[in-house]
């Protein structure tokens, strides 16, 4: 039996492999392998109409959206995890050990939950900061009709702005936006 003392660490191969054969998700960090908690129907409804109006601006051009399915790894702190949606425009580059995990995003998505807000917020923020690609970090809420978009300075810090009912969140790294009124209609809401 292992102590939290001493837990079992993995290697990155050796999560690659854990993962191929999994039917659910896992994030990695430090020789640890963390199940990813599953979304609510709004959750993904948020997520699937992100995917579909960033589709309908970037079709034809030299950025890309992707949903769930794809991992991203910071080079700089080792975490793996699956962000709600990643937009990469260019070419893709490839961790260097697994050319399933992409490292260079051009802005990622993530829709908030009451579980993951404050990961999502904090710590997992401070890991894609670490991607020097990275240029904005969008958090869409759960529990109001608001879009967060950080947008990376000259200086390589990021500045935050709000969005809320009747506005559009610009999102200049890629070239589009989300009108927050058309994202949010577009979720079916919880019955009460």
């Amino acid at each position: 039996m292992t102590s939290s003392a001493h837990p079992i660490r993995y290697s990155w191969a050796e999560y690659l492999a854990f993962e191929a054969t999994s039917n659910v998700r896992h994030e990695y960090l430090d020789g640890q392998i963390y199940g990813m908690a599953g979304g609510t129907p709004e959750h993904a409804a948020l997520a699937a109409a992100v995917v579909g109006l960033l589709f309908a601006q970037l079709r034809g051009g030299r950025c890309r959206v992707f949903d769930a399915d794809l991992r991203v790894r910071v080079p700089a702190t080792g975490l793996a995890t699956y962000p709600d949606v990643t937009v990469i425009c260019g070419p893709r580059e490839h961790d260097p050990e697994d050319v399933n995990s992409v490292v260079n995003p051009t802005l990622i998505i993530e829709v908030c939950s009451p579980s993951t807000e404050a990961y999502d917020r904090g710590e997992k923020f401070a890991h894609y900061s670490q991607i020097t690609a990275l240029s904005e970090y969008v958090l869409v809420a759960h529990d109001c009709r608001s879009i967060e978009v950080r947008s990376r300075e000259g200086g390589g810090g990021f500045r935050s702005r709000v969005y809320g009912e009747g506005e559009r969140a610009e999102l200049g790294a890629i070239g589009a936006h989300l009108d927050v009124t058309e994202l949010y209609e577009s979720v079916v809401q919880p019955l009460e």
